[in-house]
C-alpha cells in the first residue's frame, strides 16, 4: 500500500442540505484500507464516519484531503480497471440514453458534457447517437488513455477538474455525473456548477452509492454484533476513494438550495459481495425496499 499524506478538514455543515454538525450522528470509524473481517487487527489511520440525520448523506468528519487529486486518481487506468474495460460495448450506457430519451425530446447534435470521462466510453456512445459529445477528466493518465488508446478527439476532452473548466452558461442539453459525485469534495457545489452550463430545458444524470445499501447494513450489524466500533461505508483514503453516500432525500433538500427539482430516479441493485447461496434472496430484497448499491437520479434546474 502507497502512503499518502493528508491534511484533515472538519465538516461544519452537511454538504447537501446544509444543515448544522449538530444534525450529525456517528456511524462508526472507516480504515485507509481494505478492512476484511476483522479490522481491528490492522495497522492503519482511521476516521470518523458520519450521517446527516437531515438528508441522509453518509461522509467522513474530519474529511481527508490528499495534496493533490493525482494522489488519487493519476495512475494508469490498468492499475483502476481490468484490461475489458478498454473494450466498447455495444450496450455501454444504452440503458441511460433510453432513459433520457423518455424523458426529453432527443435530436441529433445536442450537445452533452461528461464530467469525470475517464476513457471517454459514455462520449464514445452519445456520439453514436448523434450527440456533440463533450467531456472533462481530471486524471493526467485517463486523458492521455482516453486520446490515445479510445480515439477520443482532443478537443471534446478537457484535461482539468470541474472547478477549473471553462464552458458558457446554458451550453448543454445533457449533463452526467456518473459515478462521479461521490469521489468529489465539495458535490453540491459540483452541481451548481453543472446548472449554470445546462440550457434550461436540460438535463443532469447522477449515479451515485446508495446510503441506504443493504449490503453496507448488514456489514456494519455484523461488526456491532462483534463489539467493533468499525463500519463498511465510504472508503476516503483507499481505492475506490467514496467520499460520500447520498439518499433521494440528500437531492429533494439540495434542489431547494441549488434551483432543480428531481425528474426521476431509480435504484441499481448491481453485485451484494455476499455469499452465493443468500444472494438471490438479498438481490430481490434490494429491489423491493430501494436498498441496491447505486442510486440514479435525473435533475431539472427550475
Amino acid at each position: 500500500m502507497s502512503e499518502l499524506i493528508y491534511k484533515f478538514k472538519t465538516i461544519e455543515q452537511c454538504n447537501m442540505c446544509c444543515d448544522s454538525s449538530e444534525k450529525f450522528k456517528l456511524l462508526g470509524q472507516r480504515l485507509n484500507q481494505t478492512q476484511g473481517f476483522r479490522p481491528s487487527k490492522k495497522i492503519g489511520i482511521t476516521t470518523r464516519v458520519m450521517q446527516c440525520a437531515t438528508c441522509g448523506l453518509v461522509f467522513s468528519n474530519p474529511m481527508p484531503m490528499p495534496a493533490s487529486i493525482q494522489d488519487h486518481y493519476g495512475v494508469p487506468p490498468e492499475n483502476y480497471w481490468t484490461e475489458n474495460y478498454f473494450q466498447i460495448d455495444s450496450n455501454y450506457f444504452l440503458g441511460e440514453i433510453n432513459w433520457l430519451e423518455k424523458l426529453k425530446q432527443v435530436r441529433p447534435g445536442m450537445k452533452s458534457l461528461d464530467i469525470g470521462a475517464g476513457l471517454g466510453k459514455q462520449m464514445i456512445a452519445l456520439q453514436n447517437r448523434g450527440f456533440d459529445a463533450y467531456g472533462l477528466e481530471p486524471s493526467i493518465e485517463f486523458y492521455k488513455r482516453a486520446i490515445e488508446k479510445m480515439g477520443i478527439r482532443q478537443e471534446k476532452l478537457s484535461l482539468c477538474t470541474l472547478e477549473e473548466a471553462v464552458y458558457d452558461e446554458a451550453t448543454f442539453d445533457f449533463i452526467s455525473f456518473g459515478a462521479v459525485l461521490e469521489h468529489l469534495y465539495d458535490p453540491a457545489g459540483a452541481l451548481k456548477i453543472a446548472l449554470r452550463w445546462l440550457k434550461p430545458d436540460g438535463l443532469i444524470h447522477v449515479e451515485v452509492p446508495n446510503s441506504a445499501w443493504l449490503t453496507n447494513k448488514i456489514i456494519n450489524m455484523i461488526y456491532k454484533l462483534m463489539g467493533s466500533a468499525y463500519v463498511g461505508n465510504i472508503s476516503p483514503m483507499h481505492n475506490p476513494y467514496h467520499l460520500y453516500e447520498f439518499s433521494l432525500d440528500s437531492f429533494r433538500r439540495n434542489g431547494k438550495i441549488n434551483n432543480y427539482e428531481i425528474r426521476d430516479h431509480g435504484y441499481y441493485v448491481c453485485d451484494t459481495f455476499m455469499p452465493k447461496m443468500i444472494d438471490p434472496v438479498l438481490k430481490q430484497l434490494m429491489n423491493k425496499t430501494d436498498t441496491g448499491m447505486q442510486l440514479c437520479v435525473w435533475l431539472k434546474k427550475l
